[in-house]
């Protein structure tokens, strides 16, 4: 059974010290971390991002991701560690780690982790343009993305 650690919180994350939790007895350790884009709406510079999520329930939905995920690409270990509140651009939002005893089963569980956390969590984004508000809609190409997983 794949180790699996989740979490949801305000606070910055050091890749090192989070890497240490998985330990080193996997063949392939396969990482992805995401920034808050140096973006731009209208020719406005994008200030910062908020992230909004439901305590206790995105914390389930990221656990069963991380299971299910763990079990299809036969995995040692998974971290999924994913921030909420305001961000600014350059900032971490969110990291995601894989161990397996190869790389392939790693590299492709990072992938459809991301595709189902841009998806399927229960996060919401609210990014802001100097004084403007807009919140995230869902993309197509993140659908699409995910299709391509099948059903976990």
């Amino acid at each position: 059974m794949a180790r699996c650690h989740v979490s949801v919180q305000h606070a910055d994350f050091d890749f090192a010290t989070e890497l240490g939790w998985l330990g080193d007895g996997s063949g392939a350790v396969a990482s992805f971390i995401g920034r808050v884009r140096d973006d731009t709406r209208d020719g406005v510079p994008l200030t910062a991002m908020t992230l909004e999520h439901y305590p206790g329930m995105t914390e389930r939905v990221l656990e069963e991701l991380a299971q299910a995920v763990a079990a299809r690409f036969a995995l040692d270990g998974v971290l999924v560690l994913h921030r909420v509140g305001r961000l600014l651009p350059g900032e971490q939002i969110v990291l995601v780690v894989a161990t397996a005893p190869h790389r392939h089963a790693a590299l492709q569980a990072v992938d459809c982790l991301m595709d189902h956390l841009k998806s399927v969590a229960p996060f919401w984004k609210c990014e802001e343009y100097g004084a403007a508000r807009h919140w995230v809609d869902a993309r197509d190409s993140d659908q699409a993305a995910l299709a391509r997983w099948g059903a976990l």
